[in-house]
């Protein structure tokens, strides 16, 4: 009789469960790319003050205990064939596809980790009214597969710090994919946009009609 009751007691537990566990603060948003495009805030942008090194970055990761940096773990997460993972990290072996130039790459020094707005972007766009700690969870951020991208270190030199105004991938198939991505990551830290970044993400945009963008807002 004991244990009916308690099994009675459980799940009445269970059952109300769901009603005092609060709901995520930010929850993820998706919409269709033209539609978040239009959502981004439009700002003049400034560079004024920037530093790199106002970006802490490669810190431990996601995981400080594997004792792998995030440039290491964004590698690992992207790996189509995972690398062997030697002492102090070090990763051999493995292979990468880079889909802004569509390369496969086989060795991790082959490889840059971009930011997919650009640190210096996103000073322009915001991040100078950052903390440090804000600006430093924004240079690791792997909350977001969109964030960080493993690309050929030649391909992410020739981006450098330009908005889709100014550069898009050489591999033209992958426009709506990149800036889909571009826009996720804006709306995720709320960075701005200047005039001509949004019209160029405009004129991609309409040539995607079925792309959309989901992104989780970061508070």
């Amino acid at each position: 009789m004991l244990n009916a009751v308690l099994r009675g007691l459980a799940a009445a537990s269970l059952a109300v469960l769901p009603l005092t566990v609060p709901a995520p603060a930010h929850a993820a948003e998706t919409l269709p790319l033209t539609e978040a495009v239009n959502t981004l805030s439009l700002d003049i942008e400034s560079r004024d003050g920037y530093d790199r090194d106002a970006f802490r970055h490669w810190n431990t990761g996601a995981n400080p205990s594997d004792g792998c940096n995030t440039r290491a773990e964004v590698l690992l997460a992207e790996a189509v064939e995972p690398p062997t993972i030697g002492s102090n990290c070090r990763l051999t072996g493995g292979s990468w596809w880079s889909y802004y130039d569509q390369v496969w790459v086989t060795s991790a020094s082959g490889l840059d980790i971009d930011h997919m707005v650009p640190l210096a972007e996103s000073w322009d766009s915001g991040a100078s009214a950052w903390t440090a700690q804000r600006r430093e969870a924004y240079a690791n951020d792997q909350g977001a597969p969109a964030s960080l991208v493993a690309v050929t270190a030649r391909s992410n030199r020739s981006k450098a710090d330009q908005d889709p105004a100014q550069w898009l991938p050489p591999a033209a198939e992958v426009h709506c994919r990149y800036v889909a991505e571009w826009v996720a990551t804006k709306l995720r830290w709320s960075l701005a946009a200047d005039e001509a970044e949004v019209a160029a993400l405009r004129e991609v945009a309409a040539g995607c009609p079925d792309r959309t963008v989901t992104y989780e807002p970061i508070a």
